[in-house]
């Protein structure tokens, strides 16, 4: 029996390490994902400003797993008929239980210009090639901006988009350059999927960074120094696009529905950002690696579960599987070298939200083993 996870980002390191534990040595594990490294996503944002962090942010995948087989390829479609992996090397790895946690890649949503102007933050590349763009902007890669005043312009603010304004604002005071950091929104808010204490602190925490904001705006076009919106035209020399997610190609771009189960078929579960879940009170579980952990921990039991059952010849009703529910104690968002946290009702901003957004990646990254890297981040948490 094979049972396949493709993808190592939160949603399939958690997996694949508990299922190590908990299924029998007869089973085949297999990790399928294009990189090498899990890469602690939340914290790419960093190098933007901190390119020495993407060292504590990348792990190879060779130092989490202890039987699992790591297969790095990348996925480029999913036959779920036939339950078979296809894979750009022309390999095919056919499985008895699969989860898809490819995660998802940035929608440009057809807007002209968006996909050829905007530049992404996905990875720690993308974020050096921010860094790079904000640096060929002022005409000189030293750190004497030459007094050359520039636009950046950041699309979306969602988490992602929020933490790469406050990035870049932060990377233009340190620098001594005149820097204009204006965020987009077309929702009326920051942070529109939070509840509302939240997104005014978010709020208050950029403006008082020195980054412009506009909400309920629409980006209707890119070009290679400008955004055009429904409301008047943004000077661009740098623009960054975080303004929205779609699934990745081995999902034919889609992002399909999963309910409490998190899985397609009786034999494919999907995992994260590569779905859009409903929980078992029938809530939208929203994209974050919060709830991806949560997810892949329901999942490991549940294909557990299954596996000892059909090794066991079962010819019974199906098991029982575990309902995911969502349930995350809250959340933290850092802005340059501000943070605002929300645990339970109450919101946080100062040395206590940054010593907990601290605690979170490095609590991820000894979760998996990585306690090298764990003392890393901490360090370069402490000297951002």
């Amino acid at each position: 029996m094979r049972v396949v996870i493709l993808g190592a980002g939160y949603a399939g390191v958690t997996l694949a390490r508990r299922l190590e534990s908990t299924l029998p040595p007869s089973v085949d594990l297999v990790v399928v994902d294009e990189s090498d490294t899990h890469l602690v996503k939340h914290e790419v944002h960093r190098v933007i400003r901190r390119p020495s962090v993407a060292d504590a942010i990348r792990v190879p995948l060779s130092e989490l797993f202890d039987r699992a087989a790591v297969r790095t390829d990348h996925v480029t479609d999913v036959d779920r008929d036939e339950r078979r992996v296809h894979l750009a090397s022309g390999d095919v790895v056919a499985y008895d239980y699969a989860a898809v946690c490819l995660g998802s890649t940035t929608a440009d949503y057809g807007i002209p210009g968006v996909a050829e102007h905007g530049l992404p933050l996905t990875s720690v590349d993308d974020a050096l090639a921010i860094r790079e763009a904000f640096f060929d902007a002022l005409g000189t890669d030293s750190t004497d901006g030459g007094g050359k005043p520039i636009h950046v312009v950041v699309g979306g603010a969602g988490l992602s988009g929020v933490q790469t304004a406050g990035e870049l604002a932060a990377l233009a005071r340190e620098e001594g350059v005149d820097a204009e950091v204006t965020l987009l929104e077309q929702l009326d808010d920051v942070a529109p999927n939070f509840p509302p204490n939240f997104r005014e602190a978010v709020r208050d925490e950029l403006q008082s960074r020195g980054v412009s904001i506009s909400t309920g705006t629409t980006v209707e076009r890119a070009t290679a120094d400008a955004v055009e919106t429904d409301r008047g035209r943004f000077d661009a020399d740098v623009f960054v696009w975080t303004g929205g997610i779609r699934g990745t190609d081995a999902m034919a771009g889609d992002r399909p529905i999963v309910r409490k189960g998190l899985r397609l078929d009786t034999h494919t579960f999907v995992v994260g950002d590569a779905a859009r879940a409903v929980d078992a009170d029938g809530e939208p579980v929203p994209a974050s690696a919060s709830a991806a952990l949560r997810e892949a921990r329901t999942v490991a039991a549940n294909i557990a579960r299954l596996v000892d059952y059909e090794s066991a010849n079962g010819d019974d009703f199906d098991p029982r599987l575990d309902p995911y529910r969502f349930e995350v104690p809250g959340w933290i968002v850092t802005i340059g070298e501000g943070t605002v946290a929300q645990l339970g009702p109450e919101v946080v901003t100062g040395a206590a939200a940054k010593a907990m957004k601290t605690a979170v990646g490095a609590g991820h990254l000894g979760s998996v083993g990585a306690v090298r890297d764990a003392v890393e981040l901490v360090e370069a948490e402490l000297r951002a």
